[in-house]
């Protein structure tokens, strides 16, 4: 088998021009490995008084996923090792806010985090995005998807779920900005 090695990014396999000839049989073809550059990842926040959840898209920035909950003095330090492990292109933060569109009781405490996380990784662009309905949005999907009812009062799992909500919405909003 004729294959190059990838330095990073998602395996393809492209049909080659077999060694036997044009009467080869479609099993005896080669293949060759082709990589795609990996783009940097976008990390969401889901910023609370007591656990930070955290999700982050795929390599290719076109899934999200769950990453991990973090206690809140914790995270700029856990965010800073997985800095040291992977690129990040930007921060998105939740942006509590009432039905009312006014600042919720956790705004102040968000906007505090945000600075310091600015002051610590000024390299790194930090987007806010609208966090209402996650978590009711969460636990309707933990209850969709068969989760048992001490599954569903894991806090720390309903936080995860609300930042890859977070980041969906995020992602969903950035792709119809550039159609």
């Amino acid at each position: 088998m004729v294959y190059s090695k990838p330095a990073s990014g998602i395996l393809h396999f492209l049909p080659v021009q077999a060694c036997r000839g044009p009467q080869a049989k479609p099993h005896s073809l080669l293949f060759k490995i082709t990589t795609f550059a990996e783009m940097p990842r976008i990390l969401a926040i889901d910023y609370g008084t007591r656990r930070a959840g955290l999700a982050v898209t795929d390599p290719l920035q076109t899934i999200a996923g769950p990453l991990d909950t973090v206690h809140p003095k914790d995270l700029l330090q856990y965010l800073g090792n997985y800095l040291s492990r992977e690129d990040v292109a930007c921060f998105v933060v939740g942006d509590p806010k009432t039905l009312n569109n006014q600042p919720s009781s956790v705004a102040a405490e968000t906007e505090i985090f945000v600075r310091e996380l600015r002051k610590k990784f000024p390299s790194v662009p930090i987007e806010r995005h609208d966090e209402r309905f996650t978590s009711k949005i969460a636990r309707q999907s933990l209850v969709a998807g068969g989760y048992k009812k001490k599954d569903r009062e894991n806090k720390a799992l309903l936080d995860m779920v609300s930042a890859v909500l977070i980041l969906q919405s995020y992602m969903e909003r950035m792709r119809h900005a550039r159609e």
